[in-house]
């Protein structure tokens, strides 16, 4: 496959799909999450500490992603079969290092103790759907000859252009099978087939302008990995690029409508960043010790 394109650094903001949630979830919370630096009235410290809180399902996530990462990498370089114990020793004390260094939401504002055996046990529940999977096997079988030119988690934020437009569209796992490339984006949450599709058509449209592969020829695949192993693909064509790219500009502009200076991506006065209606919202917002929503 060909090199990943790489970009000079520019201002200006990047299309991503987490990046549009947020600003269509709560343009406050957007606000803070990407401009905080220009909030006049809370410290910048605080709203960074703020923004650093995980929970405990994020941070099962995060833990799951980087073992995956890690178990990959390895395949990289030896084919042997995993040592099972070594590596659920390994995922154990990554468990222990992450919590240990996290301040978890609902520790911060709801006093709970923090578990990490209880973290880890779901964390092991769901690594062993993953190993013990027909995919996982089908990986061993038909995928690590060509390990040099898997691409896990690359660096960066996974930029691309789209229509001359910054995108950032981050694949978890890519790989070529034959005249095909594959892609696996790991969930350990619930389904959300309207997000998670969004998601699977910027992975092929990242796929397509780094490496000029035809829709036709990317495998785009959404993994469930709890409560049990579950997968789907869906159906990339010239059709669904055209109305993804038609997505990526009118959402970008949308985040632009916020912006007094769109090549420097300064912010309109946070006045202009509304609160959410949506009162269960906030409850789980990492903000809302500052937000005025906050109080309800």
């Amino acid at each position: 496959m060909n090199a990943i394109k790489k970009f000079s650094y520019t201002d200006i903001l990047g299309w991503s799909v987490s990046r549009y949630d947020r600003f269509s979830n709560c343009k406050r919370q957007y606000f803070y999450d990407y401009y905080a630096k220009f909030d006049k009235d809370i410290s910048l410290e605080k709203i960074q500490f703020l923004k650093s809180l995980t929970s405990k399902a994020l941070e099962t996530g995060n833990i799951v992603h980087d073992i995956i990462r890690d178990m990959l990498k390895r395949y990289q370089i030896s084919t042997k079969p995993l040592n099972k114990d070594k590596f659920f020793k390994y995922s154990y004390t990554m468990t222990e290092e992450y919590c240990n260094s996290k301040t978890f939401f609902e520790h911060y504002y709801n006093g709970e103790i923090i578990s990490t055996s209880e973290i880890y046990q779901k964390i092991k529940s769901i690594l062993e759907n993953f190993m013990h999977s027909s995919r996982f096997a089908w990986i061993e079988k038909n995928a690590t000859s060509q390990s040099s030119e898997w691409i896990i988690e690359p660096g960066g934020f996974g930029e691309a252009r789209i229509n001359n437009y910054k995108a950032f569209c981050k694949v978890d796992f890519l790989f070529p099978i034959a005249d095909k490339i594959y892609i696996m984006d790991w969930k350990t949450g619930k389904p959300d087939d309207k997000k998670h599709s969004k998601q699977l058509t910027g992975y092929s449209l990242w796929s397509n302008y780094h490496f000029g592969k035809k829709a036709a020829d990317i495998i785009p695949l959404v993994v469930y990995l709890y409560p049990a192993y579950n997968e789907r693909s869906i159906k990339i064509n010239d059709y669904c690029i055209a109305e993804f790219v038609n997505t990526v500009i009118s959402e970008t502009k949308d985040m632009y409508a916020y912006l007094k200076n769109i090549e420097k991506n300064i912010p309109k006065d946070k006045k202009e960043f509304s609160l959410t209606s949506d009162l269960f919202f906030c409850k789980y917002c990492n903000y809302k010790e500052i937000c005025p929503s906050g109080k309800f």
